[in-house]
């Protein structure tokens, strides 16, 4: 029986894309800098790529922080401090929030009936303050951020960390649902539990960035296009079934 739930919170939870497009336009406007769409994309772009970078371990994520910031100004031609953007960022960022659809009735869902943790790469103070302003943080036994940690996802020593501090875990009875193949996908094999894949469908398109080689390399065990599919392939999962997707 599932007992313990994993939850990643960047777009899973918490909608980033659309927080960190906001985040980001303010903050080049600040700079002195059009926010122009090209921009905004290109910044994603290098964004996205420095992740992978530290999930790789190739970068500390004080690194990837800066590093995005570094190469956008570079290729703009622009002399500015990626230190300084990543600080008015982060600024920006840490206030309010945005919810992926059914988050919120997901959670008052599940809480009375299994014991929900957080687990997420994003930096500690912006990930508190959007959670202290979401109100979500009752619904929670533990938050794990990898910076307070020492390790981050999806590193085995990540979760042995986590695991050693929640009471009574096994990880039979654990599952951990996230939007990242390479992160939580992966993270949640290399500690031998349950995989299942937020992967929503906007338009029939994928929002997810994940590409075709990384789904053929990480298999999840189970995947969902709504949150508000979670609670029956729990059931389901407990049942012995299903082993697939649930769509629309």
């Amino acid at each position: 029986m599932i007992k313990y739930i994993l939850f990643d919170l960047d777009d899973t939870l918490f909608d980033f894309q659309k927080a960190e497009r906001l985040a980001l336009s303010r903050t080049l406007k600040e700079l002195g800098i059009e926010p122009e769409e090209k921009i905004l994309r290109r910044y994603n772009e290098l964004n996205l790529a420095q992740w992978k970078r530290l999930e790789r371990g190739e970068l500390t994520l004080d690194q990837v922080k800066t590093e995005r910031y570094r190469l956008l100004f570079g290729e703009l031609g622009i002399e500015e401090s990626p230190k300084k953007a990543t600080a008015i960022y982060e600024k920006f960022l840490s206030t309010g929030h945005f919810f992926i659809e059914g988050a919120p009735e997901l959670l008052e869902t599940l809480a009375p009936r299994y014991h929900l943790y957080l687990v997420s790469n994003g930096t500690p103070h912006v990930q508190h303050g959007r959670l202290a302003s979401s109100g979500m943080e009752h619904y929670f036994e533990g938050i794990f951020i990898s910076q307070e940690i020492g390790y981050k996802k999806p590193d085995r020593e990540f979760f042995d960390w986590c695991f050693a501090r929640i009471p009574g875990f096994s990880r039979d009875a654990a599952v951990i649902v996230g939007d990242s193949l390479t992160s939580d996908i992966q993270g949640g094999k290399n500690a031998g539990i349950r995989t299942v894949w937020f992967h929503p469908l906007w338009n029939g398109a994928s929002r997810q960035t994940s590409g075709e080689g990384e789904l053929a390399r990480i298999q999840p065990d189970e995947t969902i296009e709504r949150l508000a599919d979670l609670p029956a392939l729990l059931r389901a999962m407990d049942s012995g079934g299903p082993r697939g997707s649930l769509k629309r």
